[in-house]
C-alpha cells in the first residue's frame, strides 16, 4: 500500500502547513502575515494554502491527501545545479525556491521551465537545505519570554527524565528505568506519569494516550527533538486528532522551562524513593503516583492565581474537555508495518504466527496494528478490502489441509495448447521455407550431362 502510505504522509505535512494558522486569537491582519510567510518558505501560492485551508475545515485530514495514486515520482536534478541551488541558498537562507529557480534561469545555467518548484525543493530537503533546516542556524540565542497559556488543554508539554536503576533485568541484574509525563501549560497539572523501562517511542506512546484517555484532547503539544518525539507516527497521530504538534528550538531547553521545573521536582521523590529501596518497577510507580497526588497535584503552586494546586486549577477551568471516540483514537494510533507471506499462507510478527491466507503467498502485506494490543491484525494489501488476521493456533495433532482457493487450483483442458502452437509454429516455418528450393539442377527434357 505504498500509495496510500505516501498519501497520507503528504496530508500529514498539509496539516503541519496550516496549522500555525489555527493559533487562539489570531487577528486578520496577523494572519495573512502569517499566510505570506508560509507561502514563501514553502513555495506555494496563496491560493493553494487557502485550497488546503478550506479542505481541511471541512473535511479534515482525509481532505488533506492527494486525489488519485498520489504524487507521481519526481525526475532528477544535475548535480552541478543541485550545487549551485544550494550555494544560492546558503547564501541567503530567506531565499524561496522560486527565486532560486528564476536566478538560476537568469544566469543561463538552467532552461526555462527545466526545474520544477517541487522537484527542488525536495531535493534541497534530502541534502539538509530547506528553509526550515536552514532557520535552525539563523536563529538568535535570546532568550524567549514567559508565556502561560490561558485555558486548560491549550497546551501540553513532555519531557523524558532518566530515572534509577532497578533489579529488573536478566538473572536480576539492574537496569536503568526512565520517567515519561504530561504537563498541562496552564494549570501546571500532570496528566500523566510514570517510570518505564526501555526507552523509546512506546513509552511515548503510551503516556500520550494515557493522557488523552483520561484528560481529552489538547489543542496543541510541544515536545523537544528527541528522536522519540519527532517521529513519524507522532506526526500522523497528532493530525489525525486535528492537534498542533510543535517542536523547541534545538538546544533551547528553556522554552520548556515547565516539564523541566517538574522534572527538577521529581528529583526530590527519586531521593526519597531511594530510602524505600524498590524492587520492582511496579513498587516505584506505586510511590511515584503516592507522591505525585500529595506532595504535587494536591500541593499550592506559586505559579498560579492565589496559590492553587495544579490539580484544583485544572478542574474549575471552565473549558470544556473534548474527548475523541473509541475507534477514532484507535485509528490514530495504529501502527504499520510490512511483512511477507511465507508458503503456508502466514506471517511473522512479533514473535507469533497470524493466518493471512493461501491467495497471498509470496506477497508483502501491510500490517496496521495497535501496539497496546496485538491479539488481533488488520492487513491490507492492493486492490483488496482490508481484513483481520488472528494468531495461529496450534493444537496437537496435524489440521486438515486448507483447500486450496479457486483462483489457484489447476483448470481442465481438452487439449495442449502448447502442442497446438507448436503445430502452428512449426507449419508456419514450412511455409517460409517452400519458395526457397531451387530446381536449376533438374534437367529439362531432351538434355543430358554426362
Amino acid at each position: 500500500m505504498k500509495d496510500q502510505k505516501r498519501a497520507e504522509e503528504i496530508a500529514v505535512e498539509r496539516v503541519q502547513l496550516v496549522s500555525p494558522l489555527f493559533a487562539e486569537g489570531l487577528d486578520p491582519a496577523k494572519a495573512r502575515e502569517i499566510k505570506a510567510q508560509l507561502c514563501q518558505t514553502h513555495g506555494i501560492s496563496e491560493r493553494t494554502l487557502r485550497r488546503y485551508l478550506s479542505t481541511y475545515q471541512k473535511e479534515g485530514f482525509a481532505g488533506l491527501k492527494p486525489k488519485g495514486r498520489g504524487r507521481a515520482p519526481t525526475s532528477g536534478i544535475a548535480p552541478e545545479l543541485l550545487d549551485q541551488a544550494i550555494l544560492l541558498r546558503r547564501e541567503v537562507p530567506s531565499r524561496s525556491v522560486a527565486q532560486i529557480i528564476q536566478i538560476l534561469e537568469w544566469e543561463g545555467k538552467a532552461k526555462p521551465g527545466e526545474l520544477k518548484r517541487s522537484t527542488l525543493q525536495e531535493k534541497l530537503s534530502e541534502r539538509g537545505y530547506s528553509s526550515r533546516q536552514m532557520r535552525m542556524y539563523s536563529n538568535s540565542g535570546v532568550a524567549a519570554r514567559r508565556f502561560q497559556k490561558r485555558y486548560r488543554n491549550q497546551l501540553w508539554q513532555s519531557d523524558i527524565k532518566f530515572g534509577p536503576y532497578l533489579p529488573i533485568g536478566p538473572g536480576g541484574s539492574r537496569k536503568q528505568v526512565y520517567l515519561v509525563s504530561f504537563i498541562d501549560d496552564a494549570t501546571r497539572h500532570i496528566l500523566h506519569g510514570a517510570f518505564y523501562p526501555t526507552l523509546d517511542q512506546v513509552i511515548v506512546e503510551d503516556c500520550f494516550r494515557m493522557s488523552i484517555q483520561k484528560w481529552g484532547l489538547p489543542q496543541a503539544v510541544y515536545f523537544d527533538n528527541g528522536k522519540q518525539y519527532r517521529t513519524k507516527w507522532m506526526a500522523r497521530a497528532c493530525s489525525k486528532l486535528g492537534i498542533r504538534l510543535l517542536f523547541a528550538r534545538p538546544y533551547a531547553a528553556e522554552s520548556k522551562g515547565k516539564i523541566e521545573k517538574f522534572n527538577r521536582l521529581v528529583d526530590n521523590f527519586l531521593s526519597e524513593a531511594a530510602l524505600e529501596n524498590p524492587k520492582t518497577l511496579d513498587r516505584l510507580n506505586e510511590l511515584f503516583q503516592v507522591w505525585l497526588s500529595e506532595c504535587y497535584q494536591n500541593k499550592p503552586h506559586s505559579a498560579l492565581d492565589n496559590n492553587m494546586s495544579p490539580a484544583r486549577a485544572f478542574r474549575s477551568d471552565q473549558e470544556p474537555l473534548r474527548f475523541p471516540e473509541a475507534a477514532v483514537l484507535a485509528n490514530a494510533f495504529l501502527h504499520c508495518e510490512a511483512r511477507k507471506v511465507d508458503k503456508s499462507g502466514c506471517i511473522n510478527f512479533m514473535g507469533k504466527k497470524y493466518e493471512v491466507g493461501l491467495s497471498f503467498i509470496g506477497c508483502r502485506v501491510d500490517v496496521v496494528y495497535d501496539p497496546a494490543d496485538i491479539s488481533e491484525l488488520t492487513i491490507e494489501y492492493e486492490g483488496y478490502a482490508p481484513w483481520k488476521a488472528h494468531e495461529l493456533v496450534i493444537g496437537q495433532y496435524a489440521g486438515k489441509r486448507p483447500r486450496l482457493p479457486e483462483s489457484l487450483q489447476p483448470l481442465s483442458s481438452e487439449s495442449s495448447r502448447l502442442l497446438e502452437a507448436a503445430e502452428e509454429k512449426k507449419r508456419q516455418r514450412q511455409n517460409r521455407l517452400a519458395p526457397a528450393l531451387s530446381f536449376r539442377g533438374v534437367p529439362k527434357e531432351g538434355e543430358s550431362h554426362v
